[in-house]
């Protein structure tokens, strides 16, 4: 088939499977396919469901191609949205620590933005950490693997400039409710955040003013039915909050001011 026929076919396929941008994701994946065979595969798994971004292998995220590999968390579009708010509080070189970092997008893209900065990401499952060291590294950041702050140098204590947190948010009972390709695709740990999906942001609020330095910012990503609940849980740890959003995007995040020296957050 020409390529223009096979666009239109590889369209039509993924159309008939529910693709809402059949069209684009047809191009992307002929562009990826090293032969018909190939694509054939490629469609079959589109077809079954499979994330476009895990069998591309890259993500589109802030501009710039972010490595995605099967079984890691896909960045989503809205998550720009924490990414450039950051960019407004870390300064350039300044400290950024990426907590249940994923691909580690969040943390690499902040870093693009700002030209650079001392980059650390944070997972607790090992393909995060291996996908994530894949966009990290090559920005001259670092990736632990461990649970939260755990996982970080010790000596990073009392001087983070930024914390960012894309941590699970969806409440237990609304995973069933969740698009399958995320359902059966993605790790339940990177959406699954407990009773009220507020589990680990609890957690991250709790120690972040033990590890910002003063002035610093936390910057979590919520929904906007459990941003004044966010907000809330920064205030317990000692942070000042104020809610963030992005209606064009759909994106609401909280961001966390800790007290600068003699003042208040």
């Amino acid at each position: 088939m020409a390529p223009v026929t096979w666009r239109m076919s590889v369209a039509t396929t993924l159309r008939h499977a529910g693709c809402v941008f059949a069209e684009d994701e047809a191009q992307l994946l002929i562009e990826a396919a090293t032969s018909p065979d190939h694509l054939d595969y490629m469609v079959d798994q589109r077809v079954r469901g499979r994330p476009l971004e895990h069998i591309l292998g890259w993500v589109d995220f802030c501009g710039s191609r972010m490595v995605v590999e099967p079984g890691v968390f896909v960045p989503r579009r809205r998550t720009e949205f924490l990414v450039r708010q950051a960019a407004k509080f870390a300064p350039p070189g300044g400290v950024v620590v990426d907590l249940c970092c994923g691909s580690g997008a969040i943390g690499a893209a902040l870093s693009d933005l700002l030209g650079s900065c001392e980059l650390y990401a944070a997972d607790i499952d090992p393909a995060a950490v291996g996908c994530a060291r894949k966009n990290v590294e090559p920005r001259g950041g670092r990736v632990f693997q461990g649970d939260l702050y755990d996982a970080l140098p010790r000596q990073l204590r009392g001087r983070v400039d930024v914390v960012l947190a894309n941590a699970p948010y969806v409440p237990t009972g609304s995973i069933g409710m969740m698009p399958p390709e995320a359902r059966f695709h993605e790790p339940m740990m990177a959406l699954d955040g407990g009773t009220d999906g507020l589990d680990v942001q609890r957690r991250v609020a709790r120690h972040a003013a033990e590890w910002l330095l003063p002035g610093g910012c936390l910057l979590i990503e919520t929904s906007e039915d459990q941003a004044s609940e966010t907000a809330r849980i920064m205030e317990a740890g000692g942070l000042g909050a104020r809610v963030l959003v992005d209606k064009e995007l759909d994106a609401t995040l909280v961001l966390g001011t800790a007290p600068a020296p003699g003042g208040n957050p």
